[in-house]
């Protein structure tokens, strides 16, 4: 096999043992960081499915942990079917519940794959990347 077509991982590449701890850490330090800037939002979204599973609550008289259990349920889009609404008012408020539970998940898988990406880009080696995306630009021309 030449040298060429060997495949080497960024942290091995050129004979540098780069420490997997190192990268977790970087990467935990990131997320955390980034959740506690985007706390207020955060807290506004969980907040914000809290009060409108109350007021489904009441509307359908559900006990207080079914209202709670019931808006993060629907708000994390599981839906498990065992509490569900049944007045128009309980449904267009869970559709509601449902959307900010999107926003409040996209942020978190945003925050997550930004963190990951920065963790991957200081712990790795640029060149070898460089490398990488020639090959795959290469490889999608060839396809055409």
């Amino acid at each position: 096999m030449s040298k060429e077509s060997t495949c080497t991982w960024p942290s091995v590449a050129h004979g540098k043992q780069r420490n997997n701890m190192e990268f977790t850490f970087t990467f935990i330090r990131l997320f955390f960081w980034s959740i506690y800037l985007l706390g207020p939002i955060i807290i506004f979204f969980l907040v914000m499915i809290v009060i409108l599973g109350q007021i489904v609550r009441r509307i359908e008289t559900w006990t207080v942990f079914d209202g709670l259990y019931w808006s993060f349920v629907t708000a994390l889009t599981v839906g498990y079917g065992d509490i569900r609404p049944l007045k128009k008012r309980s449904k267009a408020l869970s559709v509601v519940i449902a959307i900010l539970g999107m926003m409040f998940t996209g942020i978190i898988i945003a925050v997550t794959l930004s963190s990951t990406l920065l963790a991957f880009e200081k712990h790795s080696d640029q060149q070898v990347i460089e490398t990488m995306k020639h090959k795959f630009k290469a490889n999608e021309l060839g396809k055409e």
